[in-house]
C-alpha cells in the first residue's frame, strides 16, 4: 500500500477543521461563551450583514466579541422557540460550509423569522478565523421591528 503524503495531509487538515467545526457547533448550542472565546482565533474575519434594527447583528472581530454573539441572540429571543438545523456540512482543507434553516422567535415584539443560512468558517492552528453568515436578514429585520 503506497500513502500518497499530499492527499493524507490534505485529510488530516479537512479531518481537524471538521473536528473544530463539531466543537464550536456543541458550544454554540450550549451557549457556552468560554469555550466560544478559545475556539474563536484572536482576530476573526466576520462577515454579517450589519442590521440596525437587529441588536444581535453588528460589527465584530476579537474572541469575544464573536462568542457574545451567541449569547446576545439569546437574549433578544425566545430559547424554546429557537430552531436550527443543518442540513449540509462540507469541509475542503481549513474551510467548511454549513448550510441549513434558522427560526426564532424575538422577545420584544413576539414576532418569528426564519429562513436558509449558509455560514462559511475557516479554521486555521485549531481556531475559527472566518466566520461568513448568510442569511434572510429580511425577515429577521421584520421580526425585531415593532
Amino acid at each position: 500500500m503506497t500513502v500518497n503524503p499530499t492527499t493524507d495531509t490534505a485529510g488530516s487538515v479537512a479531518e481537524a477543521t471538521r473536528a473544530v467545526v463539531r466543537e464550536f457547533l456543541a458550544a454554540r448550542m450550549a451557549g457556552d461563551t468560554g469555550r466560544l472565546v478559545g475556539l474563536f482565533a484572536d482576530e476573526v474575519d466576520w462577515l454579517l450583514a450589519e442590521n440596525p434594527v437587529v441588536p444581535w447583528i453588528r460589527p465584530r472581530s476579537t474572541a469575544a466579541e464573536c462568542a457574545a454573539q451567541a449569547a446576545e441572540l439569546a437574549a433578544h429571543t425566545v430559547p424554546e422557540e429557537a430552531r436550527a438545523s443543518v442540513d449540509t456540512f462540507l469541509v475542503d482543507g481549513t474551510d467548511a460550509v454549513l448550510m441549513g434553516h434558522v427560526s426564532g422567535t424575538v422577545r420584544a415584539t413576539g414576532k418569528t423569522f426564519e429562513g436558509p443560512f449558509a455560514l462559511h468558517l475557516t479554521v486555521e492552528n485549531g481556531r475559527v478565523t472566518r466566520h461568513h453568515l448568510y442569511e434572510n436578514s429580511l425577515s429577521i429585520a421584520e421580526a425585531c421591528t415593532p
